[in-house]
């Protein structure tokens, strides 16, 4: 890990347009509950990871959830570590190499790939894909395991979107969750990462 550095939640830039808002909205309640002291310590405990582009602008390569749960509860301090410097990179080779790392997701709320113009400026443009939110909580529930591999969820998260019907209450979503843990333990996930046998 490299130098952790002390910033202004502002100065992240993101690698992906969207965020499951469940999770994010599980993980501000969380932030909320400590103290100065305590919230400092978490913060400077988990880092989040960044990338140096053009003009020494730091981008995120994960935590993105982390990252938009302190926009929103007000947290404007954050701390982040360097895992490459590409500042020294033209625009174009930036893009390619992160691409290449597979540091950057421009999937929209529907599961669509975009340009990567589609990624907002700052953590508060993420929107919201609902079946992310869903592929954390089948996770959680032990549909499957986690996985260090690239934007592991949001495989997930597709694969949900094409077989499970969006809901319109909780009602509907824990009934969702449900269908996603039998799912997640389908031979049809087996190529998915994190994919566990029913035990």
């Amino acid at each position: 890990m490299g130098k952790i550095l002390g910033l202004s939640i502002e100065q992240l830039r993101p690698l992906q347009a969207t965020v499951g808002m469940l999770e994010v909205e599980k993980k501000q309640k969380h932030l909320l509950t400590m103290n100065q002291k305590d919230l400092k310590a978490f913060l400077k405990d988990a880092p989040i990871p960044t990338v140096i582009g053009r003009h020494e602008r730091l981008f995120i390569i994960d935590h993105h959830h982390l990252a938009r749960a302190l926009w929103d509860g007000g947290i404007t301090k954050a701390f982040a570590t360097v895992v490459e410097d590409l500042s020294q990179l033209p625009e174009g080779e930036f893009w390619d190499t992160v691409i290449e790392r597979r540091w950057v997701h421009p999937y929209d709320e529907h599961g669509i790939l975009r340009a990567l113009s589609a990624i907002p400026d700052d953590v508060s443009g993420l929107t919201d894909d609902p079946y992310r939110s869903l592929a954390a909580i089948v996770r959680d529930a032990g549909g499957y395991v986690k996985t260090p591999e690239p934007f592991a969820e949001f495989q997930w998260a597709a694969f949900f979107r094409t077989r499970i019907p969006m809901w319109t209450n909780r009602f509907q979503f824990n009934a969702a969750v449900d269908q996603g843990v039998h799912l997640a333990w389908s031979p049809d996930a087996r190529t998915l990462p994190g994919f566990r046998t029913r035990t």
